[in-house]
């Protein structure tokens, strides 16, 4: 796919990795529609993005009647649908048996709405409309990448919750790629380890240099531009499929 023709859907896109990726595919000349459901950091996105090829929609994951429709506006916005990148996340941390009791039911049950439902639930929607595209000389009519992590794997205590729902999420991908053979649709997942986005920032120096430290190699946290990177590598690259990629500097999460 030629980056200056994409129309591209993106969760979570106004700050952290989605923001990162829309920079890096908005640099290229793509056009793009980012989810979310953060309106104050919406306006400096646009604004540096830019209002006449980018814009926001105020969407919530989870709801399935408003995830569809704004999939249809931003097919309009853009025409048409090519690239989803799903991004849009919660931590829901906490441990299962806490200070306080029992982790609350609802605690877990909407790690994984947001984290696991919520991605398939775009991914559906994004692939409805991506199947009526005209395909390129390989077939391909469209490309869904997902954010899974490195704790899909390697959970820590405290991250029951979390773990699931990303290991939920690679363990759709294989299956989604193969169903979606038939309409020409790739399907990836991204699992990043320890990256430097805005939730990193809020903690204190000294955290922030062990978290680096704790990467084999490059010994630092991972730049959300690298991710970034790896996005379009997947989008151009059009022989990655089913795949669930680490991208974790070899990192590999400690119980706790």
């Amino acid at each position: 796919m030629k980056f200056n023709q994409i129309k591209a859907v993106i969760t979570g896109g106004v700050s952290g990795l989605g923001l990162s990726v829309a920079r890096r595919f908005a640099a290229d000349g793509a056009k793009l529609a980012l989810f979310d459901i953060n309106e104050e950091q919406a306006g400096p996105a646009i604004e540096e993005l830019g209002a006449d090829r980018v814009k926001f929609f105020h969407t919530d994951v989870t709801d399935e009647q408003q995830v569809s429709d704004n999939i249809a506006a931003a097919e309009e916005f853009m025409g048409g649908i090519d690239v989803l990148v799903n991004c849009a996340g919660i931590l829901g941390a906490g441990r299962v048996l806490g200070r306080n009791g029992p982790m609350p039911l609802e605690r877990f049950a909407g790690t994984v709405m947001v984290n696991l439902v919520g991605s398939f639930n775009v991914a559906k929607a994004a692939a409805d409309r991506m199947q009526h595209n005209a395909p390129n000389d390989d077939g391909e009519r469209g490309v869904i990448i997902n954010t899974a992590s490195v704790a899909a794997w390697e959970g820590q205590i405290g991250q029951a919750a979390y773990s699931a729902s990303k290991g939920g999420v690679v363990g759709m991908t294989l299956p989604m790629a193969r169903e979606f053979t038939r309409f020409g649709i790739r399907v990836n997942t991204i699992a990043p380890g320890v990256f430097h986005t805005p939730m990193v920032d809020t903690m204190p120096p000294e955290v922030q240099q062990a978290l680096g430290d704790s990467v084999p190699f490059p010994n630092r946290l991972g730049k959300p531009e690298e991710f970034a990177d790896l996005c379009k590598h997947l989008v151009e690259n059009a022989y990655f499929n089913g795949a669930s990629i680490r991208l974790d500097g070899a990192i590999r999460l400690e119980p706790k």
